[in-house]
């Protein structure tokens, strides 16, 4: 009685042969299949679209042996890293608008994988302290997507880390200390987020090239000592204060883009952002700026690819740099809504209309909304037009308008109410 009959034996034993058979024809790694598993079943069902890579997920087969098949479309990369078996090496969702979060997904049972992007989904949540566990990872995108929290320290444990995208989240919190610890990072993308605090002294990653943290809430002054091995630096609209420091870009000689706007910096612009040899666009408008540093000897040092400058909407005083209109590629010089007082020199007209064989003509000179005085430079005048943009609205050119001397400097509503007083 307490045997199986033959019959049921025999089927028993035919079933267990199968999934035996199955096991060792498996391509995949059993670990790999257990995590696609769950990040299938972490995903809101009603975000499974019809055509997605996710929706396509069949696992009653085994992955790597049918990726690119109508079960299992695309999503991730196998690599036969392991004698017998493949593991994932990538994990690269489609945009299609996901929703779901990380937290059920064991992420250390992956230890082949060098590559995790889901950018452009709608996955939530805190991102979870067990992706540092993927020390062979290179690049981490989770862009655009709706992670809320701290950015997890244990990130800076990533030493093979090369580009980390974690833009357009609602992150909050300061940028960890720890991410100094990202010796191998080229790029980091932190913009359009929460963040606050100061930012953490990141001089020593020495293959940093581009870093944007702008649209944030960062504060404080910027450090010291930046990445030699920056090209574009980016922290627009936060709320950095202080003084810039030339020590912080002397040795920045392959910066091509500044874009520091939008900010809360004073104190003067200092002459060493013009020197830098790869400098192309520089951005400092809507800070508080009240001094130019202008060059003491020649001018033999100034940076020879410098497009484009915007220095608008400071406190900038003092006659126009003279040093501008020698700049050899200048294209874009935007000074307006500043303090400049004196005449418009003449070179900066013939830049603009008769330039110099081998030098860049002014396709955009605003110099609107300062206290410049006297007549308009003849070049300008026989400016033909749609051949440049030139703006000089708002100055004292022939008659220096009341209002602006008067109420320049109140805000909107004092400088309504002044000028009901002024004739």
């Amino acid at each position: 009685m307490g045997f199986l009959s033959f019959p049921k034996l025999h089927l028993l034993l035919i079933f267990t042969a199968s999934i035996t058979s199955f096991n060792a024809e498996s391509k995949t790694h059993w670990e790999d299949t257990e995590v696609l598993k769950q990040l299938k079943n972490s995903i809101d069902p009603s975000s499974l679209n019809p055509g997605s890579c996710l929706s396509s997920w069949d696992f009653t087969l085994d992955p790597c042996d049918n990726l690119f098949s109508e079960k299992f479309t695309c999503g991730f990369r196998c690599d036969a890293v392991e004698s017998g078996t493949s593991r994932l090496t990538e994990l690269s969702l489609d945009q299609a608008g996901y929703s779901g979060s990380l937290a059920a997904t064991t992420w250390n049972n992956l230890p082949y994988l060098d590559t995790v992007d889901i950018s452009n989904n709608n996955f939530s949540g805190q991102i979870p302290e067990s992706l540092s566990n993927l020390t062979r990872l290179r690049r981490l995108g989770l862009s655009r997507n709706s992670f809320t929290g701290e950015i997890p320290s244990s990130i800076g444990s990533l030493s093979n880390l090369e580009e980390l995208y974690l833009d357009g989240n609602n992150l909050q919190g300061t940028i960890p200390g720890s991410f100094n610890g990202l010796k191998s990072l080229n790029r980091l993308e932190l913009q359009f987020n929460k963040l606050s605090g100061e930012l953490p002294n990141l001089g020593s990653l020495k293959n940093l090239n581009y870093m944007d943290l702008s649209v944030n809430a960062i504060t404080g002054a910027l450090p010291a000592t930046l990445p030699e091995s920056l090209v574009q630096i980016s922290m627009r609209n936060n709320s950095l204060k202080g003084e810039l420091a030339s020590e912080s870009f002397r040795n920045l000689r392959y910066l091509q883009v500044v874009d520091l706007s939008y900010n809360e910096f004073r104190g003067s612009v200092p002459f060493a952002l013009f020197q830098l040899p790869s400098l192309q666009q520089l951005s400092l408008s809507h800070n508080q700026f009240s001094f130019l540093q202008e060059p003491s000897s020649a001018l033999d040092s100034l940076s020879s690819g410098l497009v484009e400058i915007d220095l608008s909407n400071n406190e900038l005083e003092g006659f126009l740099p003279l040093f501008m209109a020698v700049m050899p590629k200048l294209a874009s010089l935007s000074l307006e809504n500043n303090r400049f007082s004196g005449m418009i020199p003449t070179q900066y007209a013939l830049k603009a209309v008769f330039p110099e064989s081998g030098v860049s003509q002014f396709e955009r000179l605003l110099l609107g909304g300062n206290f410049l005085f006297g007549g308009i430079p003849s070049a300008l005048m026989a400016l033909e037009p749609g051949s440049a943009n030139v703006g000089l609205a708002g100055n004292c050119l022939y008659r220096c308008p009341r209002v602006l001397f008067f109420c320049q400097g109140e805000d909107q509503k004092s400088f309504d109410e002044c000028k009901r007083f002024i004739p």
